[in-house]
Formats: structure tokens, sequence, C-alpha cells
């Protein structure tokens, strides 16, 4: 058998591989039942033809002209928790930044640890911004149109527009790649004017953005890092202002009567 031979059987045996971690871990989410990737001529497995999978999963080559196409396949949780770190990395130091995000249907919660020991709290529908700071009932709540300003850009972290919108030029490399435990397709930029390289990991199993790195030359200077994602659906009081003015009604509808 020729190397040529050698190389696509390892590549059908690991893009197999995926689809059955996918598929593990895929029951316990709030998503559609399967992955849809684009198609394409990656090699199957003879024993996995032979399976008499019916899932409708289909199993492409992650290339820098399929990624795109692959990732807007996937679908985000409606409901879940998780943490983050966030680095902001320079030469001789760095500094980082703990957050928490909830989010239930279209609405975000995003509590971020600040250097002074504080929590900046803010919460959006992706129309109106709510942000105030500490745990206090007497907190004052700034009230903002969210613009531009999405839950992921709350969150300080790429979106899913920055890889979908890159020209397909500009895609160095792309690839499936495990991250800890998780199976993940990976996207690497080649450097823009300025030099900077970014690198996104999506998570196959919740389709979520779990790491993105930002290197200027070979150097990081940014990186975001959320490889635990909790399936819980938040009750309401995770969406209520300090002053008791319930966001979210437990029906999922939307209401601005304080409690009494």
């Amino acid at each position: 058998m020729d190397k040529r031979n050698l190389n696509w059987i390892t590549w059908a045996v690991l893009a197999v591989a995926v689809v059955l971690v996918a598929l593990m871990l895929g029951g316990s989410l709030n998503r559609t039942a399967h992955i849809s990737l684009p198609p394409s001529d990656l090699p199957r497995d003879p024993a996995a033809e032979d399976s008499g999978d019916s899932t409708g999963v289909t199993v492409v080559e992650i290339t820098p002209e399929t990624v795109q196409a692959a990732i807007a396949s996937l679908s985000r949780p409606e409901n879940y928790g998780r943490s983050m770190t966030i680095e902001y990395l320079w030469d001789g130091g760095g500094g980082s930044q703990e957050l928490y995000t909830i989010v239930r249907g279209a609405w975000t919660r995003v509590d971020r640890g600040l250097p002074d020991g504080n929590t900046r709290i803010s919460v959006t529908n992706g129309e109106t911004t709510y942000i105030w700071y500490g745990y206090g009932q007497d907190a004052a709540v700034t009230i903002l149109p969210a613009g531009e300003f999405s839950a992921d850009v709350e969150q300080s972290i790429p979106t899913y527009e920055d890889i979908l919108d890159l020209p397909t030029e500009s895609i160095l490399l792309a690839d499936y790649r495990p991250l800890d435990t998780l199976t993940c397709i990976y996207v690497e930029t080649a450097a823009d004017e300025a030099g900077y390289i970014t690198r996104y990991w999506v998570s196959v199993e919740n389709g979520l953005l779990v790491q993105a790195e930002r290197l200027l030359g070979e150097t990081a200077v940014y990186r975001m890092t959320s490889l635990y994602v909790d399936q819980t659906e938040y009750d309401a009081s995770r969406f209520t202002l300090p002053d008791g003015t319930v966001l979210l009604e437990e029906d999922g509808a939307e209401t601005m009567e304080p409690m009494h």
C-alpha cells in the first residue's frame, strides 16, 4: 500500500471517530439530533458504510474551502451556562478576566470579574443591554441600546460571523483537532497586513467557540478558553435587575414589571 492511500485511510478513520464522538455527546444537547456537514469526496471506512447507520450524518473533510459551510451548519444550544477565561498578553506581562455566561433563548447574561474585585454584570437580548456593578439591590443600572454590541462582544469573544466572513483565501489551515476532551473544527488565518494571525476552535459537540487565540507573529496577545458547558435552563432570577424587575418570565416571555 503506497503512502498516499495510507494517508487517505488515516483521514477516513479520523473522520469516522469525529462522528462517533459527536453522536455520543450530542444526545444530551438541546440542538438538532445530528450535524450535517457539506458533501465531500472524503473516503469512507468500509466497515462504517456496512454498519447500517441511518442518522443522516454526513462526514466531510474539513479544508479551507469547506470549513465555513461546515461551521455554518452547526447550531448553538438555546440554553446553557459556561465559565471562560479571557487573557490579554504583552511583552513582560499580561492580565486575565474570568467570566460566567448564562444563555436562555435570546437573553445572555455575563458576570465579569474585574481587577479591583468587583463584578460587572450585563444582560442583553440583542436589542437592549442592562449593565450594573456588584450584587447589591441598590446597584445603579445603565440601560443602553444593544446596537453593534452583540452578546459575543459583551463576552469579549469572536463571533461566528468573524469566521464566516473571512475571505476563503485568508484561511491558511482548517481541519479537525482534539482539544482536551472535545473534538473541534480548527481554523487558522494567514497573517493580516498588521501581522496578526487568529486561531479558532469550534466544538462539533455543541457548536460553541471553545477557544480562540490572536497572535502577532508567533507571540500570543489574546486567548479565550471555555471548555465546559452546563446544559442548564436557568430560571428568570438570573435575568432580574437589582431592583427586582424581571426581564424574563419562566415561560420565556419578556416582562418589565417589578417584583413585589
